[in-house]
């Protein structure tokens, strides 16, 4: 995994800080207190994948193996010691009820120029309070699922430093929380900016932690960060996808083969949506090692976290993998190089997937660097039984309908925004 260079970042990878982390909020909780100031230049990283490759040769690091409980510990102290760095406004802008609407209507797959995030934009923290947010991500997610986060960040700063594209918004993240940090009871954080949205949902009573509905996507698919690395977030979408794909005969292939038109988001960011299902071919149409394949593609929007919850979750998905349909459109070959890229979507009772290449770059073109369909991807993971836990109802997202609640986050909107994601 690369390096995770941040300014001010001291990344929180050392077992005795995560025990000691453990043992202060069991012990009671951390005290908050204190107060800074001022600006810094953007938080964004410069680095950070779930692929990296120098002179030809990959590397990765494993995650670290932890229960969901000690993942809840280790967040919770997280969070407590980043409110802890902000001043009595700050933490007004960032704290929201669980049950604020908001949720749902500040987060997209937009720039944040259109439809205004909850809570605090990193950018406008301190070093320390930047370091202490990115700590929060950090410790709750995976080795894995944070270099895919902060890869796909880190393609947004690439963008926002080398390509044509006017749009200033991108390296904005927010950061945000819904209901009080607890290792005992419901809460949620939401992160996010242009191709990240995480809403991850923590139940410290029943030791779960769902992050549905959750957005990822990437441009450009492929860059080279500050230390000549190639950087691919993604990769591991593409590698599972197309592992599932070709795993198929000709026959399951022609029903689940939509044709060669790449499809946008049916179910996108801040939409409502009614699950549309039934269309390609049915998961107990599947043998068993393409039904563990699909499982492989599941598992890289609910396994962001520690290795129980994935299992726990993937467990409730393969349940009802009979009645889970799958459908694909464009690409059949894993070929960059070749055609506008692929579309496909997961939809069962328990799970709701797409996958979408852009078919078009936004105007952050990069000589050299492909941005656009394979390129440019957006997806989308929702749980039509579960979004956020089911303490909110999706509402519509569009214009200045997403941010104000219960942190009133401060901004407004620049523009006008799209007609498609």
């Amino acid at each position: 995994m690369a390096p995770r260079n941040f300014p001010g970042f001291i990344p929180l990878t050392s077992r005795s800080r995560r025990m000691a982390a453990m043992s202060m909020v069991l012990a009671g909780g951390l005290v908050l207190g204190g107060c800074a100031a001022g600006a810094v230049d953007s938080g964004i990283p410069s680095t950070g994948s779930a692929v990296t490759v120098s002179d030809g040769v990959a590397s990765s690091e494993p995650a670290v193996a932890t229960t969901t409980a000690a993942t809840i510990v280790d967040t919770s102290a997280a969070v407590e010691s980043f409110l802890g760095t902000l001043s009595d406004h700050q933490r007004e802008q960032v704290v929201y009820d669980f049950d604020d609407e908001t949720k749902s209507t500040s987060w997209s797959n937009f720039p944040v120029t259109f439809v205004d995030r909850a809570g605090l934009d990193l950018t406008g923290l301190t070093d320390e309070q930047r370091a202490a947010a990115m700590e929060v991500l950090e410790a709750l997610l995976s080795d894995d699922g944070y270099a895919t986060v902060t890869g796909i960040m880190g393609g947004d700063q690439f963008l926002n430093e080398n390509s044509s594209s006017t749009e200033d918004s991108l390296g904005q993240y927010y950061i945000a929380f819904f209901g009080e940090p607890s290792t005992t009871g419901e809460w949620a954080i939401q992160f996010g900016g242009h191709h990240v949205g995480i809403n991850a949902t923590v139940d410290g009573a029943d030791a779960s932690i769902t992050f549905a509905p959750t957005h990822l996507g990437v441009q450009p698919a492929v860059y080279t960060d500050a230390d000549g690395n190639e950087v691919q977030p993604i990769a591991g979408m593409y590698e599972t996808a197309f592992g599932f794909y070709d795993s198929l005969t000709e026959e399951q292939r022609t029903r689940l083969y939509q044709g060669e038109n790449v499809q946008n988001l049916v179910c996108a960011p801040g939409d409502t949506c009614d699950f549309p299902t039934g269309t390609g071919i049915a998961g107990s149409d599947l043998t068993d090692e393409q039904r563990q394949l699909l499982l492989d593609v599941i598992a890289n929007w609910v396994g962001l976290a520690d290795d129980e919850t994935t299992s726990e979750q993937l467990a409730a998905i393969e349940a009802t993998l009979d009645e889970t349909y799958v459908n694909w459109s464009g690409a059949t070959e894993y070929d960059m190089t070749r055609g506008d890229g692929i579309y496909f979507q997961i939809s069962g009772p328990n799970v709701y997937i797409e996958f979408s290449s852009q078919q078009g770059s936004a105007g952050a073109d990069v000589a050299g660097y492909t941005t656009a369909g394979w390129g440019h991807v957006h997806t989308i993971y929702r749980d039509p039984s579960n979004d956020y836990a089911g303490s909110v109802t999706q509402q519509e997202a569009a214009g200045t309908s997403g941010g104000p609640g219960g942190g009133a986050p401060a901004g407004g909107f620049i523009g006008t925004p799209p007609s498609g994601p």
